[in-house]
């Protein structure tokens, strides 16, 4: 009975983590093209950006992290045997990963909040994509365990990948093309003004 507590409090709790691995770095892409406004908007927008990162992290994420892992823990100490599992070995794997791209967003907050930041809001779309597509493998991992299809979650994994950087680039070509139009459009006007 302990186990099915454990398991249900894990998934509870990294329901919680990943809410917040997606939106951050979203947040971080908002924060990041906030620095095309002009003042005084530039300066609010970063600013409740970086609050309401703050908060997120702090609040949300990291207590959502630790519980998770506590919980993980409880669940491997109800069935010690399950660390014999080849499956498991790949899934922890990924988690070490995700937990390293959580202190990645920590330490990208601290860079925002400083402006030592060298990342576009291209490159942080791109970067946006991980914790999906670790999500799908972690949870393929603990569904299927050891009878994982291995070819076809390889060439899955390919796929979704190369689809999020079509999409990714075809966005990015619509706000440029679109700020390019703004653009347009506000030296007509000035030029009908003079």
């Amino acid at each position: 009975m302990a186990y099915l507590w454990f398991k249900s409090f894990h998934i509870l709790g990294f329901v919680a983590w990943f809410a917040g691995l997606f939106y951050l770095p979203r947040l971080f892409i908002y924060h990041i093209e906030a620095e095309e406004r002009q003042e005084p908007v530039k300066t609010a927008l970063k600013q409740e950006y970086s609050r309401i990162e703050k908060l997120l992290y702090k609040l949300i994420m990291m207590p959502a992290m630790i519980f998770t892992i506590a919980m993980a823990i409880g669940i491997i100490s109800t069935q010690p045997d399950i660390l014999k599992q080849d499956w498991l070995h790949v899934k922890l794997f990924l988690v070490f990963l995700l937990i390293c791209f959580h202190f990645y967003c920590g330490r990208f907050i601290r860079q925002l909040e400083t402006d030592t930041y060298s990342i576009n809001s291209l490159q942080m779309r791109r970067i946006n994509e991980i914790p999906t597509i670790l999500l799908a493998l972690v949870v393929l991992l603990a569904i299927f365990k050891n009878s994982l299809p291995t070819t076809v979650t390889a060439l899955g994994t390919a796929i979704a990948i190369f689809i999020f950087a079509v999409v990714i680039q075809l966005y990015a070509r619509k706000r440029r093309l679109q700020n390019q139009g703004e653009l347009s459009i506000s030296l007509d006007e000035k030029a009908n003004i003079a």
